[in-house]
């Protein structure tokens, strides 16, 4: 399961590569019964060209990072959802950050509760960790962005983003280079489809992928099981999610961020519910490649 890759489009060259490091939601949740599908927390690497983008530092950085050590010095771009500890907590673990010669540019949304910059050294604090952030080698550049600003990387990479819904503001991205597009919309929650907000709704249409926050069923979004309902906690069901993938017309919708309690069977029976939906759906797992 971990070496297949999945061809998104039938062109004769990759464009955009999406690489999937972190899966979780919450926390991570390592053992038997979560091998096949992950337990590291949210980490996604989108490829375009040769530049690489990540989305989110939670404990999937780590992977990432050892993979990015291998072509040292390099320059990475890292987008921030929001700051919540499951989406930071593997930013200390980052391996290029700790080598001099690299660049990490980071973005994120200033908010009341501070920025990406005030996070990652909250973090890093004493007794927290050994290793304050202001002494690590690497050079690290932040860009406080806004919901609606486009930003431009390289030459032909644009990166758009609106807001989403999740407790303490969430971002929600757009990645479009050579004709691909790639949409990275964690943390976010609609109670149906007809929830949806527009501007949400127009970001996704016609993207290739659509990755989006599928944590819950509906009964466990309720509370019909395992109680109590998760109804306000910022995430949303894979029936929201395939109904939205059906909606903006895109092309493969990636369950993503899952519940820490869901084992592998659980997951994958979420996969094929969502298939009965929106036919061209999967769920996320460790590994997983889409070459656009």
């Amino acid at each position: 399961m971990r070496s297949r890759r999945v061809r998104a489009s039938e062109a004769s060259s990759v464009t955009i590569q999406v690489q999937f490091w972190g899966v979780r939601g919450s926390i991570p949740s390592p053992g038997p019964e979560t091998a096949r599908i992950g337990g590291n927390t949210s980490c996604v690497e989108v490829r375009c060209g040769t530049t690489r983008i990540g989305f989110d530092a939670g404990t999937g950085l780590r992977l990432l990072g050892k993979d990015l050590a291998t072509s040292m010095p390099t320059t990475f771009h890292l987008f921030f959802s929001h700051v919540h500890w499951d989406h930071i907590q593997g930013f200390p673990f980052f391996v290029p950050a700790f080598v001099p010669g690299n660049t990490i540019h980071m973005y994120g949304a200033r908010s009341y509760m501070g920025t990406v910059e005030t996070a990652m050294a909250g973090q890093m604090e004493f007794p927290n960790f050994p290793v304050v952030f202001d002494e690590l080698p690497s050079a690290q550049v932040f860009h406080d962005i806004q919901a609606g600003q486009i930003i431009e990387i390289g030459t032909g990479i644009e990166v758009r983003s609106v807001a989403g819904r999740h407790p303490g503001g969430v971002m929600i991205y757009r990645v479009d280079y050579e004709g691909r597009s790639v949409v990275y919309a964690t943390d976010t929650e609609y109670e149906t489809s007809a929830d949806v907000d527009e501007s949400f709704l127009e970001l996704c249409r016609g993207a290739d992928v659509l990755i989006f926050d599928s944590m819950y069923t509906p009964d466990e979004y309720y509370g019909r099981v395992a109680p109590p309902s998760r109804v306000g906690w910022g995430h949303s069901t894979y029936q929201v999610g395939a109904e939205i993938a059906a909606k903006a017309q895109v092309g493969r919708y990636v369950l993503f961020h899952h519940d820490p309690d869901q084992d592998d069977d659980a997951v994958m029976a979420k996969e094929t519910a969502a298939r009965e939906i929106f036919p061209a759906s999967q769920a996320a797992y460790e590994g997983l490649v889409l070459e656009l």
